[in-house]
């Protein structure tokens, strides 16, 4: 099976010709494996539900193609919403302000504990440190290597600063034809 780096490059062609971004690319394990792929558009950092239809009907043909995958899967094309995950170090300066969660793979020392989560307000980066506002502690640089998850936490400045909910226009035509389609969606 190709690895998540195989699967970022195989799909982030697709994803730049259509003039949007690579989010995330993870294989979730569950009743069946999911391939999820995360994409934004650059300039509004969300995405619109037939934006994600059009450009998940390019990438499954290219995994068909490919077949990258050996075991069955899902395909999740899909916006990574108000409260994204941030897995690039440019998000952790786009985002600077809002309140995150940050977990380590490894704990750290920090006065005189162990601690490997942290939640606070994010101050941007310096280099490839992320720095965040930790209550009671103040600022604490994390090596962004070190993440193994983040995210934005929704709070009503994150929703009054994304805009109004995308648009669901759409959203019917799209669902009618999953379910037409709905036997090609798992994938061998």
């Amino acid at each position: 099976m190709a690895s998540l780096e195989q699967l970022k490059a195989l799909v982030e062609p697709v994803v730049e010709d259509h003039g949007f971004e690579l989010v995330r690319v993870a294989l979730i394990e569950g009743p069946t494996l999911t391939l999820q792929i995360m994409l934004e558009d650059p300039a509004t950092g969300q995405m619109k539900v037939d934006d994600c239809a059009r450009v998940s009907r390019k990438i499954s043909a290219l995994l068909d193609e490919a077949d990258p995958i050996e075991s069955e899967y899902m395909l999740e094309v899909s916006s990574p919403g108000i409260d994204r995950p941030l897995t690039r170090l440019k998000d952790y300066d786009r985002w600077a302000g809002h309140l995150a969660k940050l977990e380590l793979a490894d704990t750290v020392a920090l006065n005189g504990a162990d601690r490997k989560r942290f939640q606070g307000p994010l101050l941007g980066t310096a280099g490839d440190d992320i720095r965040i506002e930790v209550e009671g502690i103040g600022e604490v640089r994390l090596p962004f290597a070190g993440i193994r998850t983040a995210k934005l936490l929704l709070t009503d400045r994150l929703i009054a600063e994304t805009g109004t909910l995308l648009s669901e226009e759409g959203a019917d035509d799209i669902e009618e034809e999953a379910d037409e389609e709905s036997s090609n969606e798992t994938r061998n």
